[in-house]
């Protein structure tokens, strides 16, 4: 699909994806998978579901990829499955993290204050 509409991004070391859609597809189901693995009342789950739930929906409903390309205003096709791979490794990584988790010591009186 893609290819047939050009032939380069024109950004250095992004080269056209033959199969956008379901590169998109593939990624954002596993995005979604790895999900499944982070409490569901952490905010990282929460917010990257939904937002990833609303961008594999355009991804199955729009079949044009300049259209797709418009819906999702992340640039270029190839830019939003950067974008989306970027996404998975730190879902990846967030499982290792655990953000959701308290905190192990109490932080330093004033840490959270601003301006000091």
């Amino acid at each position: 699909m893609a290819g047939l509409l050009k032939k380069t991004t024109g950004l250095v070391g992004l080269a056209v994806c033959d199969t956008p859609h379901e590169r998109l597809r593939i990624l954002y189901t596993k995005i979604l998978d790895v999900l499944e693995q982070i409490p569901k009342n952490a905010a990282y789950r929460k917010y990257t579901e939904e937002i990833t739930n609303e961008k594999l929906n355009m991804v199955k409903a729009e079949p044009d990829v300049k259209k797709l390309e418009d819906k999702l205003q992340g640039g270029q096709i190839e830019e939003v499955i950067s974008q989306a791979e970027n996404e998975l490794s730190l879902a990846r990584k967030m499982i290792q993290w655990k953000p959701w988790e308290p905190l192990v010591e109490e932080p330093p009186a004033n840490q959270w204050k601003w301006p000091i």
